[in-house]
Formats: structure tokens, sequence, C-alpha cells
């Protein structure tokens, strides 16, 4: 599996500890984010990882900013991603199971590190369920 993973200025504390979790699953991961704290604008980050997913260079995304709404906003322009905010783990089972959800986005202001690691392990290891919710998810496409 490799996962894309992108932030802003806000998130590169978040983006380490998750980094250092998928490395120690062997998730091969491919770094689009900032490594600093200086100020930058989430949308580059947001469209890198969503290109990444779109494009199958990476199976899933995370992608951090302060509230994790821009950065879901943004990738969530991209045809064929369907990016989750996420602020505990029971909604990213949801997004999973329900939405199938292909991205995680995580708030990094309302979040601890640790558990956003909990919420990306969550996102990871949870499947969708299909059924009924695979005609739901059907419908969210305009193309």
């Amino acid at each position: 599996m490799k996962i894309a993973i992108g932030n802003d200025h806000a998130g590169p504390d978040y983006k380490k500890a998750i980094v250092t979790y998928l490395e120690s699953q062997n998730i091969e991961v491919l770094n689009v984010g900032t490594d600093t704290f200086d100020s930058v604008d989430y949308p580059d980050f947001g469209h890198k990882v969503a290109q990444a997913v779109t494009s199958k260079k990476a199976d899933l995304g995370i992608v951090i900013c302060g509230s994790g709404n821009g950065i879901a906003i943004t990738a969530n322009k991209h045809q064929g991603v369907r990016c989750a905010l996420c602020w505990t783990k029971e909604i990213a089972a949801l997004a999973r199971q329900h939405n199938d959800a292909n991205v995680l986005s995580l708030p990094a202001r309302f979040t601890a590190i640790e558990q956003a690691v909990e919420i990306v392990k969550t996102f990871l290891n949870t499947d969708f369920e299909g059924g009924r919710h695979a005609n739901r998810v059907n419908k969210i496409s305009c193309a």
C-alpha cells in the first residue's frame, strides 16, 4: 500500500508522527507536504495529494491543515476524490464504511497528535461496506 500525505504549516509534527506509524506498518509514503512551520498555502498540498490518488500513484491520501476544512475542500475538487474531515476514529470508520472515503483530512488545531494517529489507523483498517452505500457513493460524482 502507498499513502500520499500532504500538509500545510499547521501539520509538520502530525505528519512526522503519522509517517513514523505508516512506515512501521511497511506502508510506503509519498510525502508532498511541507516540513516547516513557515506559512504556506494549503491548496498547494491538497491538490498534490488528490492528484496522487486520482493518478493511482497512491492508494489513499491524508491531508492536514489547521481546521482540516480548507485542505479537504481543495482535495474534493478533484473528480474521484472523496475526502472526509475526521476528528474522531468513529467518524473515520464511518467515512470508510459508508462513503468509501479515499482521502482523510485531519484538523491539526483540534486533535492531539496521538489522536490523529489513531484516526489514521482506523481509516486504514476499515473497509467500505458497499451494498446500499455503493448506490449513494455512485451518486456523488458530478461527471
